[in-house]
């Protein structure tokens, strides 16, 4: 992955580590051959991915991580300084029917990032090397699409989100960042877009990430990978 000669110090390690969960969940969550019938997990339509030739919020490489200005609104409360004093505890999608505590994923002795564990496919895990949800930068949130045992998991439905869908981060300090959905893009994992996923942005964001498209029983992975993208347009008290 020649990318990687572009990148150094943490930046790297990061975008290393982030690329890896959505091969991890590709094969992490598909090890059993008896989950068939899980194939056929919502796909976006047309009308509600992103354009691929111009994916959001691309920034130049170098641009650097800053605080957020103040977000409107009286009862609206600062944004988070870049310090780790508060984590994202919960996630609420109303649109698909998802409302579950966050675990804290971080590194495997590899390198690679942890994943949700197969035996509760219904728990999505927050990548603590990435953004606070809420301050700037791509906060990324990985869940399994099913399990070994053919049960959904929690971004099953994942790509049936439509922008304008709504997805709410509780945090540790009782205040809550609210993200729109701007459009959900399914990318096959040998093409998959590192940087336009997982690269600095100018305004906090959000990146939710599950497997995707068809299965491959001869290798017992998903081809895909779909990645939902959401823009920060509030924090309040929860």
């Amino acid at each position: 992955m020649s990318w990687l000669t572009r990148l150094s110090g943490r930046g790297r390690r990061r975008l290393l580590a982030s690329a890896a969960t959505a091969l991890l969940l590709a094969a992490g969550g598909t090890l059993a051959a008896g989950i068939s019938g899980q194939q056929h997990a919502p796909r976006p339509p047309a009308s509600a991915a992103l354009p691929s030739s111009n994916p959001p919020n691309l920034p130049p490489a170098a641009t650097p991580a800053r605080a957020p200005g103040p977000i409107g609104g009286p009862s609206a409360v600062p944004p988070l300084p870049a310090i780790r004093a508060v984590t994202p505890t919960a996630i609420s999608i109303p649109a698909i029917g998802v409302h579950h505590a966050l675990l804290s994923l971080g590194q495997n002795s590899d390198g690679t990032l942890q994943v949700p564990p197969l035996s509760d496919v219904s728990a999505p895990g927050w990548d603590r090397d990435s953004p606070v949800p809420g301050q700037v930068g791509p906060a990324v949130v990985v869940g399994h699409i099913d399990g070994t045992t053919g049960a959904e998991g929690v971004f099953y439905s994942l790509g049936a989100l439509r922008p304008g869908d709504t997805v709410s981060i509780t945090r540790s300090d009782g205040t809550v960042a609210v993200f729109r959905i701007d459009g959900v893009n399914v990318y096959a994992k040998d093409a998959f877009p590192t940087l336009t996923v997982y690269g600095n942005t100018t305004d906090p964001q959000l990146r939710l990430i599950t497997c995707g498209g068809r299965f491959d029983h001869a290798t017992q992975h998903y081809l895909d990978n779909t990645v939902a993208f959401a823009t920060l347009t509030g924090i309040h008290r929860g």
